[in-house]
């Protein structure tokens, strides 16, 4: 596959499907021969989503093939998990397929795109499908954005949602924490603090706005201290928190001064380059 076809959707990653309806190049599978992609990105299935597919099926077929390759005996999914699981719920035996020689990295860009453009992937699953294409085929955050035709900064902002504890992402991949939430909850360093403000958000159900405004509270001054930031330099810092997920500092006296931005690792220093580059 050539990477001039990544990045333009399903059709361009899969352009012989389009041909194949076309000139009849499908076969009815078993369904107990195919198996599951290795690198479907979804972990979740909406069974009464399931069951609404599923009595579609029952009543006007399977309309479009799935996508499978070899896999010994037996076949893989490369797409049309949704449509495989519905089929067996229907009691099917087997369902029309397009056998195609797909590598591992293939299998992952269309898994991932399918899932993106067709069923809407939570955004923890959005963002473990980014970073698996990066941990196992060495991508980087530009390659995974046109892979997926997405913008860079889309797939960064995403990636950042994996520096969440796992009780905060199983919020957001559970619907109790919007985007908008995390992005916020991002900008606050002290994990514990943040741990307390996601706990807060979802028990009080706090809008993005509620949560910004009690992060802009005035924290108290310990004693010794002698210079107070501005109240817009305080909202400047949290902003830039906000983006990069890190911790920001700012200072600033008469036209000059400095931003430093922290990072704890050689991972989250690149990420920090990478939308720094993207600015």
């Amino acid at each position: 596959m050539s990477t001039q076809r990544l990045g333009r959707g399903l059709r361009a990653l899969i352009p012989e499907v389009e041909e194949a309806e076309t000139t009849g190049d499908i076969q009815e599978i078993s369904l107990d021969r195919i198996e599951s992609n290795p690198f479907q990105p979804r972990q979740h299935f909406d069974p009464e989503k399931l069951q609404e597919l599923a009595q579609s099926i029952e009543e006007f077929g399977l309309l479009e093939p799935i996508i499978v390759r070899e896999h010994g005996a037996n076949f893989q999914l490369v797409a049309g998990e949704r449509r495989v699981r519905a089929a067996r719920l229907t009691g099917l035996r087997a369902v029309p397929a397009l056998l195609r020689d797909f590598s591992d990295v293939e299998m992952m860009k269309v898994a991932l795109v399918e899932n993106l453009q067709r069923e809407n992937l939570n955004p923890i699953e959005e963002a473990e499908g980014y970073q698996r294409l990066m941990d196992e085929f060495g991508f980087t955050q530009s390659q995974v954005a046109e892979a997926v035709g997405k913008k860079r900064p889309s797939v960064a902002n995403a990636l950042r949602l994996l520096n969440l504890s796992e009780s905060e992402q199983q919020m957001v991949q559970d619907g109790r924490l919007s985007m908008g939430h995390a992005k916020v909850l991002l900008g606050v360093s002290d994990t514990k603090r943040r741990a307390q403000l996601a706990n807060k958000v979802v028990k009080e159900e706090l809008s993005v706005r509620q949560l910004e405004e009690l992060l802009k509270k005035p924290k108290s001054v310990p004693r010794g201290t002698f210079k107070m930031k501005s109240p817009e330099l305080v909202d400047l810092e949290e902003d830039l928190q906000r983006i990069f997920g890190t911790k920001v500092s700012m200072s600033y006296r008469q036209g000059a001064g400095r931003i430093s931005i922290e990072y704890y690792s050689d991972e989250e220093l690149e990420r920090l380059l990478e939308m720094i580059r993207g600015i």
